[in-house]
């Protein structure tokens, strides 16, 4: 009787300390793996994850799975730096090579122009200067955008007038507007922004371009600055030709051109560059529009560092 008494005080008591080491146990498995997974992470995320010898059986499928992932995932970011370096080398490439014929062919289209030619031959010479400056224009712009993506080119904010960036801008294309008897209207403001002068200039340029290029004869392109707490807003207002709503996003992809203005000037990497530019300074750009009654294309530059 003792003996039965003894067992049934000890069965429970064993029972009760091997459920207790088995959570424990399971407590521990799932410490170490938690510890485990979040190293990986870490690993990833300071991007200096590496392939290192395991052994599966002694980790949990996730553990596999997610080192798979990661694995993939940093081969991947390795390829495609390569592949970045490739374009940017070729890219580099292509404007040495071509750098010097191109400067020849509009230099010598120049002289072309300076000759009693026949009126045929006249068109043809305007033709070639044309589409030469063009292709330089595509050049240059290819390799901007590559160096500010691969970040050899990159962009230093300071506090600066927006007053300044404005004035720059009108200066620059008030002879561009004059042209097409376009009035190009500035809103003076004493407000200022972080931003870099010299590509924000570019960035704007590249809207203005399109605004005087797209809006006919005899209209206006305004710009205007609203300051608000953390933003300063550029508005740059045409009455053009407009944009549908569902190319909104699309203007902003590389060498997109829209179906209405395919018999126009342009390459379709503007808007890209003039996005990749705000993007690297902190600031967005959005635009708003509808077709037939112009456009407004709103630049926000942050007033804070």
């Amino acid at each position: 009787m003792d003996y039965i008494r003894i067992s049934i005080i000890i069965v429970p008591i064993i029972v009760l300390l091997v459920s207790i080491s088995m959570v424990l146990y399971n407590k521990y498995q799932v410490n170490k793996i938690m510890k485990h997974l979040y190293g990986m992470l870490e690993s990833a995320i300071n991007g200096c994850f590496t392939e290192t010898t395991y052994d599966e059986s002694k980790m949990s499928a996730l553990e596999v799975k997610l080192h798979q992932y990661l694995w993939e995932s940093e081969t991947s970011s390795k390829n495609l730096k390569k592949e970045k370096e490739k374009i940017d080398s070729l890219i580099s490439d292509i404007s040495h090579q071509t750098k010097t014929p191109i400067a020849n062919i509009l230099l010598y289209s120049q002289l072309l122009m300076e000759k009693n030619l026949s009126k045929e031959a006249v068109q043809c010479a305007d033709q070639i200067m044309s589409q030469t400056e063009k292709l330089n224009f595509l050049i240059g712009s290819l390799i901007k955008t590559s160096r500010l993506e691969n970040g050899i080119i990159t962009v230093s904010p300071q506090a600066n007038n927006i007053s300044s960036l404005l004035d720059a801008i009108h200066k620059q294309f008030t002879p561009q507007g004059d042209k097409k008897h376009i009035s190009v209207l500035i809103d003076q403001t004493k407000e200022k922004a972080y931003f870099d002068m010299k590509w924000t200039i570019e960035a704007l340029a590249n809207i203005v371009d399109n605004a005087i290029k797209y809006t006919p004869e005899h209209g206006s392109v305004m710009i205007k600055t609203t300051a608000f707490e953390l933003f300063c807003r550029i508005d740059i207002t045409d009455n053009g030709i407009g944009i549908d709503k569902s190319e909104f996003n699309k203007i902003f992809m590389r060498f997109y051109r829209s179906q209405a203005v395919t018999e126009q000037e342009g390459v379709g990497i503007g808007l890209y560059l003039a996005q990749a530019i705000l993007s690297a300074e902190g600031g967005y750009i959005k635009v708003a529009s509808k077709p037939g009654e112009g456009s407004v294309f709103s630049v926000f530059l942050p007033r804070y560092k």
